[in-house]
C-alpha cells in the first residue's frame, strides 16, 4: 500500500514531517534531522521527497527557527536555484545535431572554475551600483575577493550546476539553467559558520555545525546581511546568464533566418533563507534543497543531466510551510558513483542528450539520483505540474 504523506519521523525533538518514507532514507540523514529537530530554537522542520544527507544540515529540509538562524541550514551556495524561460521555438525548428549550439554556449558563458575577464554588461536588471557598493559592508574575510566575484557573475560553475535546452509535452522549447553565488557565497557562508561555531550557546550542541546566530545579536545581524547580497547575487548572476544563453539562441537561428522571442521568466531559489509567519508564529525559515511553493507561486523542480524537469505551481500547503523539493536529489555520494559507474554507463543514460560524455561529469549520471517521477509523486499536494521537460542539450563545468 503506498505511503501517505506526510509521516512523522520517530525520535524528532520539534514536530518533523516527512514527504519521504525513512525507511528509503539513509541513516546517517534521518539522524542528522534528529540533531536539527532537537536545536531549542527550532519550532518545526519538514523534509522533502528529495532528502539526503548534507554538511551540517540535511539537504531537501526546511527549517523554521525563532528568533535564531543557523547558517549551515542554508549552506553554503546561499541562493543556489533555477530559472527558465519559454521561448517562441519548436522541437521542429531544432537541427538535428546540436553540438554547435552547446559549443557556442560554452564559448560565451564560462563553466566550472572559468571567469569572465571583466563583469558582463546584459543590460539585466537595475541597481548594480548599489549592489556592488554593499559589498564593502561584507564580511572583512571576503573583502580581497571583489575583483573575482564581479569576473564570476554570469558565470556557471560545477557540481550539479547546468545550462539546458529542454523540450515540453507540446513541443515548445525551454531554456534553463542552475547556479548559484558562486566562489563568493561559500566564502562568505563558511565564514559564518565558522564564527558561530565558537560562540558560548553553541558549545554543547551535539553538531557543532548546526551552530546558531541569536536574534538581536550582531552577529545574526552581519550574517543576514552578508546572506540577503549573497542571494541578491545568485538571482543576478541566473539572470545575467540567461541573458547571455538567449543571446546565443537568437544568434545562432538568427543565422538559420529564425528569429526567435522569449516569454516571461520562472525563478526560484533553493539554498536561502525567508521570514516567514504559521500559525501567528514569525518564524525564520531555512530551506536547504527546497523550493518556496506558495499558492499560485511557479517553481523548478530538475531531475538530471539526462532525466529533464518539471515547471511547478505551488499549492500553498502550510504542512509544509508552504515548500517543496529542489530536484531529484543525490541517491548515492559523488565518490560512490564514480565508483560505481563507467563513462559506457553515461553514455547510455544521457542517450538523446547533447552534452559532455567524460570521465570529469560521471558522478553527475543520472543513476546517481533518485527518480524525479517518485520525487514528483511524493509531494502531489505541494505542487502541481505545470510542465514536463524533456532535456536535449546540457551544458556542465
Amino acid at each position: 500500500m503506498a505511503t501517505t504523506f506526510p509521516v512523522a519521523l520517530e525520535g524528532a525533538g520539534a514536530e518533523t514531517l516527512m514527504w519521504a518514507s525513512p525507511e528509503e532514507v539513509e541513516s546517517a540523514a534521518l539522524d542528522q534531522l534528529r540533531n536539527i529537530s532537537r536545536l531549542p530554537w527550532v519550532h518545526g522542520l519538514r523534509v522533502m521527497p528529495d532528502v539526503h544527507l548534507g554538511k551540517g544540515a540535511t539537504v531537501g529540509s526546511v527549517v523554521a527557527m525563532k528568533n535564531a538562524v543557523s547558517p549551515a541550514a542554508v549552506g553554503v551556495d546561499i541562493g543556489c536555484g533555477m530559472q527558465a524561460v519559454l521561448t517562441d521555438l519548436f522541437v521542429a525548428d531544432l537541427p538535428d545535431d546540436l553540438g554547435a549550439l552547446r559549443a557556442a554556449v560554452e564559448a560565451t558563458i564560462p563553466v566550472g572554475f572559468s571567469a569572465h575577464e571583466s563583469a558582463p554588461d546584459t543590460g539585466v536588471g537595475v541597481g548594480w551600483d548599489a549592489f556592488w557598493a554593499g559589498f564593502r559592508d561584507l564580511h572583512p574575510g571576503v573583502q580581497d575577493r571583489e575583483s573575482r566575484a564581479m569576473k564570476q557573475m554570469g558565470t556557471l560553475g560545477g557540481g550539479n550546476h547546468f545550462i539546458e535546452l529542454t523540450v515540453d509535452g507540446d513541443g515548445r522549447v525551454w531554456l534553463m539553467l542552475h547556479s548559484g553565488s558562486r566562489n563568493i557565497g561559500k566564502e562568505v557562508a563558511e565564514r559564518h559558520i565558522n564564527g558561530a561555531k565558537g560562540l558560548e550557546h553553541n558549545l554543547d550542541l551535539p553538531d557543532r555545525d548546526l551552530a546558531v546566530f541569536l536574534a538581536g545579536t550582531p552577529q545574526m545581524d552581519a550574517y543576514l546581511r552578508d546572506l540577503y547580497w549573497a542571494q541578491d547575487y545568485a538571482a543576478r548572476n541566473r539572470a545575467v546568464m540567461m541573458a547571455l544563453f538567449q543571446g546565443v539562441v537568437r544568434e545562432y537561428f538568427g543565422r538559420l533566418g529564425r528569429e526567435v522571442s522569449f516569454g516571461e521568466q520562472v525563478s526560484a531559489h533553493h539554498n536561502y533563507v525567508s521570514e516567514e509567519t504559521y500559525d501567528g508564529v514569525d518564524l525564520i525559515v531555512t530551506r536547504k534543497g527546497a523550493i518556496s511553493a506558495k499558492s499560485g507561486e511557479y517553481g523548478l523542480i530538475p531531475g538530471s543531466m539526462g532525466t529533464g524537469s518539471y515547471v511547478v505551481r505551488g499549492l500553498g500547503n502550510t504542512q509544509s510551510y508552504c515548500s517543496a523539493s529542489h530536484g531529484a536529489g543525490r541517491r548515492m555520494s559523488r565518490t560512490k558513483a564514480r565508483k560505481t559507474f563507467t563513462v559506457e554507463d553515461l553514455v547510455a543514460q544521457t542517450a538523446g542528450v547533447e552534452c559532455r560524455k567524460d570521465v570529469g561529469v560521471v558522478d553527475e549520471i543520472p543513476g546517481a539520483y533518485k527518480s524525479l517521477e517518485a520525487v514528483m509523486e511524493a509531494q502531489t499536494d505541494l505542487v502541481e505540474v505545470v510542465a514536463r521537460l524533456q532535456t536535449l542539450m546540457c551544458v556542465k563545468g
